[in-house]
């Protein structure tokens, strides 16, 4: 699994990285970054469906592919 955030419609509200700090963090401006490469570790993939569940403005993707 990978996630990538789409800038253009991230808001900064910061549910990703409040809900999965080991896959996210922010930036200088309080927009959600993904973290590493995006692939999502073995054992993270709930913390990983529950950022993308809870963002607002549906700026997070998560592909199952590598």
């Amino acid at each position: 699994m990978k996630l990538h955030i789409d800038p253009t419609r991230c808001q900064g509200h910061g549910r990703c990285y409040t809900l999965a700090p080991e896959l996210f963090g922010e930036d200088d401006e309080g927009y959600g970054t993904v973290l590493g490469d995006g692939l999502v570790p073995a054992g993270q993939e709930k913390a990983a469906r529950l950022a993308v569940a809870n963002c607002p403005e549906h700026a997070i993707d998560l592909s199952e592919g590598s």
